[in-house]
């Protein structure tokens, strides 16, 4: 009789593994299944050229997704990162080229400013700042992050009108360019973009898995209440998360004024929604404490191949946002009820 008994438990539990499996590499295999139909529906997909191409393009909001993973985390969001993206490419710009003055100039030779590391550490320094003020109001005038975010959205863009008196800033030197169009080793290594994407991916992985900070984010994320009766700082956990991505969106300001050899007001425009998908797809619950930055990774790579697919078999930009919007909804969808089923 206990056996009898035993059975229908044994097997109620196995159902949930499966159920908790497959949400666990649900964006790994749906990956792949879109990498083989791709590869079916247009040969040139998985031709190099093509595939370090999605790569490169993947690398700018992919550094950005990094750093909203931290955010999602705690339950937060953050809708100003493509326009951090723009203001700390325009400082980067300004500070290799000495000022705003060449506006419309496409030749490096006209830069006088500060050097290439003095503009990157100006990017990610803006972008920290961007992030550190939204994280105070966000904590210390209680405002949701929704609201400080969106603020900043406009805010921040129209600064880079400011700076930029509403032109483009062009023309760097190889050096500048290198950061973004550099491969290594040359000429045909991997793109630097890339290989920045990926240090800074694991980098956060050790941050998030092994770290007592790491575990404080988590904690945060799943219930701020205990978080806090347990003598966590949420405060400033949560602050540091905002200057985190403020961190990601600087850097990835930076390396696309160094791919586009030009930085504008439109820079990053869109990004937010991008960067969003990716984290959700990846696997993190927008609910908070729950996902990890190799999902952040994964879901990079699976929209820009999706973008880069349908882009191949002519499909207009339009749909293209119409289809990743469906996506973002199908992945939160799967989300709760991955998490429903797991209670039962």
């Amino acid at each position: 009789m206990e056996r009898v008994q035993n059975k229908p438990q044994e097997g109620a539990q196995s159902g949930r593994d499966y159920i908790g499996l497959l949400g666990q590499f649900a964006p790994l295999i749906f990956l792949i299944a879109l990498m083989v139909f791709f590869a079916i529906a247009e040969p040139n997909f998985l031709s190099t050229r093509n595939l370090f191409n999605v790569m490169k393009q993947v690398s700018i909001t992919g550094i950005i997704a990094i750093g909203m993973t931290f955010v999602i985390l705690t339950g937060g969001i953050d809708l100003s990162v493509g326009s951090i993206v723009a203001v700390s490419g325009m400082v980067a710009a300004i500070v290799i080229k000495g000022g705003n003055q060449n506006t419309l100039s496409l030749s490096g030779d006209q830069t006088v400013g500060a050097g290439v590391m003095a503009a990157a550490a100006a990017a990610m320094m803006m972008g920290i700042l961007c992030g550190f003020m939204q994280g105070l109001a966000i904590t210390r005038l209680k405002i949701p992050a929704f609201v400080v975010t969106l603020g900043g959205l406009t805010i921040f863009r129209g600064l880079t009108l400011l700076l930029s008196n509403g032109g483009p800033i062009s023309g760097f030197l190889d050096d500048y360019q290198f950061w973004g169009q550099g491969r290594v080793p040359e000429p045909n290594g991997a793109p630097v973009p890339v290989i920045i994407f990926l240090i800074f991916a694991v980098l956060a992985h050790i941050i998030l898995t092994y770290t007592r900070y790491g575990r404080h984010v988590y904690a945060v994320g799943g219930n701020q209440e205990a978080a806090r009766l347990s003598g966590l700082n949420v405060n400033l956990i949560i602050l540091s998360v905002y200057v985190i991505v403020g961190f990601f969106a600087g850097l990835s300001g930076f390396v696309l004024s160094s791919m586009l050899n030009s930085s504008e007001a439109v820079a990053g425009d869109g990004y937010e929604l991008r960067v969003i998908a990716a984290v959700v797809i990846g696997g993190t619950s927008l609910f908070g404490g729950e996902g990890k930055v190799m999902g952040t990774v994964i879901g990079a790579l699976l929209i820009g191949v999706l973008v880069n697919g349908l882009v191949l078999m002519n499909v207009k930009s339009y749909t293209q946002q119409i289809i990743i919007g469906l996506i973002i909804i199908a992945a939160v969808a799967f989300d709760r009820f991955i998490k429903s089923r797991r209670r039962i």
